[in-house]
């Protein structure tokens, strides 16, 4: 049976965080035009157009910079990896193959286009999460890791 960590369960600072997130992409695709597509913000740092690199290498900067920030208020969370490099590394190829073949990622697909009510995003979301469901099913309990 499982169990719940309710020291973990944090719902106030859950739902801040959805607020930021929403509004910056709301704010970045009002004021942009673009989509605050992570792979898609990367993956255009690799074949760079004119007067798109700045933008693209200050939104990295600001994903790495902001932990940075929030040591300067508080402690950050224990950030434990329970798997090896190896396997790290081709989960990390498998997601890039996968942004690529769903045209975006979690953060494209998930938080600006469902918001934009794509139904292309929809099931770009839903296959997401369900390709997540069952990859946690098989390593966790059919494979007995």
């Amino acid at each position: 049976m499982p169990t719940i960590a309710w020291e973990s369960f944090t719902p106030w600072s859950a739902l801040a965080g959805g607020l930021v997130i929403g509004l910056a992409a709301a704010l970045f695709v009002l004021l942009n035009g673009r989509i605050a597509g992570i792979s898609g913000i990367l993956g255009g740092l690799l074949a760079p157009e004119k007067g798109h690199i700045a933008w693209r290498v200050a939104f990295l900067a600001g994903m790495v910079l902001a932990p940075m920030g929030w040591m300067a208020l508080a402690a950050l969370p224990d950030i434990r990896v329970e798997a090896s490099y190896p396997v790290v590394i081709v989960a990390g190829l498998l997601v890039g193959i996968g942004t690529s073949y769903g045209s975006g990622c979690t953060s494209g697909h998930g938080v600006c286009g469902l918001s934009r009510f794509s139904l292309r995003s929809v099931v770009a979301t839903l296959s997401f999460m369900l390709a997540g469901f069952v990859t946690v099913y098989l390593v966790r309990h059919a494979f007995g890791a």
